[in-house]
């Protein structure tokens, strides 16, 4: 409950990170985006919704650099999905086995479905997926996709990823109507980023 208040109030939280923080707090942001994409323990952790709000904040006095979040961020994304994919290629499914609370094969079988659909491009398609995000390079690495081409769409992927979501957040973030409704305006982030997610169910039970 105390992760869903921070995500839903990231613009009451975020001074208070600023101040007390200070410039270590572009370091555990970069942490965070690097487990978030990098570690498949950590689906959990705060992307698309965070993105847009540390943009926000780049706008205001005593604020966030632009510059330092965007080169930042970008380069954590890319190195989070490059350890993924080492991961997924030495440990491969089995640490999908059993019954486990974290690894949980619907996670595995989520992705592989986005994988028929989107083929290679799921690596760039994926980072605006919640929890799919995560495994897409995990699964890439358990394929064996060759990583120099897992590598340029991981690229690809980041900055297009964090890119959108930042500058959304410095260009709209301020506008009167989004700071009276921010808690709304994340979760309307939220919501876009799991459509990808849930219309395959919607679109099933449409047809039966």
């Amino acid at each position: 409950m105390e992760l869903v208040d921070i995500i839903l109030h990231l613009d009451q939280h975020i001074p208070e990170w600023i101040t007390f923080f200070g410039p270590w707090l572009y370091v555990i942001l970069f942490l965070i985006i690097f487990a978030e994409t990098g570690l498949v323990v950590t689906p959990f952790l705060p992307g698309d919704s965070l993105l847009f709000a540390l943009g926000a904040f780049t706008t205001m006095e005593n604020g966030l650099n632009l510059w330092i979040l965007l080169s930042s961020l970008t380069i954590a994304g890319i190195l989070g999905d490059t350890v993924n994919y080492h991961i997924g290629k030495y440990l491969g499914p089995k640490v999908f086995e059993g019954n486990s609370r974290i690894f949980k094969r619907q996670y595995l079988d989520q992705t592989h479905a986005f994988y028929e659909k989107w083929g290679a491009f799921t690596i760039v398609a994926a980072r605006f997926a919640p929890i799919v995000r995560t495994f897409a390079p995990f699964v890439a690495g358990i394929g064996e996709m060759k990583y120099r081409r897992f590598l340029l769409y991981n690229v690809i992927g980041a900055i297009a990823w964090v890119f959108l979501f930042v500058l959304a957040g410095h260009f709209f973030g301020n506008l009167p109507v989004v700071k009276r409704n921010f808690h709304v305006v994340i979760f309307g982030v939220i919501g876009v980023s799991l459509l990808p997610m849930v219309w395959p169910w919607i679109s099933s039970k449409l047809k039966k």
